[in-house]
């Protein structure tokens, strides 16, 4: 689960994980957010996740991080888009007009990269890690990012000793103990969708598998 391995799943092109279309929960449930047009939003882990396309197109800023060089470029070469390429600190940054793409390590990202950023949209973060690394991140999370972000979260949720992750298993229990101290946790939707779509995890020996999309409102 460190870096190598991510790196080597997108050498190999072994990106299960990523969507060819914009993900359904987004479409039905980021106006909930109530977000002014041009907020940052920050999406971390991206991939080249299409769902930053949406974000863009809707009138929001982007900024998404992510560890791999493959990842990024495809996604600017994907989506049409010709980035400006710069370096700053840790991170080579990707931009194309409202969208921004930092190619490097999330744990070197700063509270000041994230300082105006307004919403955190996380559909495949949380769920590509470990336990350890989950808290790890959860705890970078709160400490960098401001205090009035809101945010959406998509998670799985399965018996986690039927499969090795990634992905893994993230419960509502763990949601709300780690997210609480910060954000007023709403489940939007919850659907099982161990289904045909999902013929890998059938195979591979799961008996159930849940989607989760959560807000991420303020505690005020």
């Amino acid at each position: 689960m460190e870096e190598a391995f991510w790196q080597r799943r997108w050498t190999r092109n072994e990106i299960g994980f990523h969507l060819n279309e914009v993900n359904p929960y987004l479409l039905r449930h980021w106006s909930c957010l109530c977000l002014a047009r041009g907020a940052r939003v920050l999406v971390p882990l991206c991939g080249k996740s299409i769902d930053m396309a949406w974000l863009a197109d809707q009138g929001f800023a982007v900024l998404g991080v992510e560890l791999s060089e493959r990842a990024v470029e495809d996604f600017f070469a994907e989506q049409g888009m010709v980035a400006e390429v710069s370096d700053r600190g840790p991170f080579t940054i990707y931009r194309s007009g409202s969208l921004e793409v930092l190619c490097g390590d999330f744990f070197e990202l700063s509270g000041a990269d994230v300082v105006d950023c307004q919403a955190i949209y996380d559909r495949a973060a949380l769920i590509a890690l470990p336990e350890e690394m989950r808290q790890r991140y959860v705890e970078h999370l709160l400490h960098i990012l401001p205090s009035h972000c809101a945010g959406m979260l998509v998670t799985l949720d399965y018996p986690q000793d039927q499969m090795a992750g990634p992905p893994f298993s993230v419960g509502e229990d763990e949601v709300r103990r780690s997210l609480s101290s910060r954000w007023k946790v709403e489940i939007l939707e919850q659907a099982n969708v161990l289904d045909e779509r999902n013929w890998k995890f059938l195979q591979r020996g799961l008996t159930r598998l849940e989607e989760c999309c959560y807000k991420l409102g303020s505690l005020d």
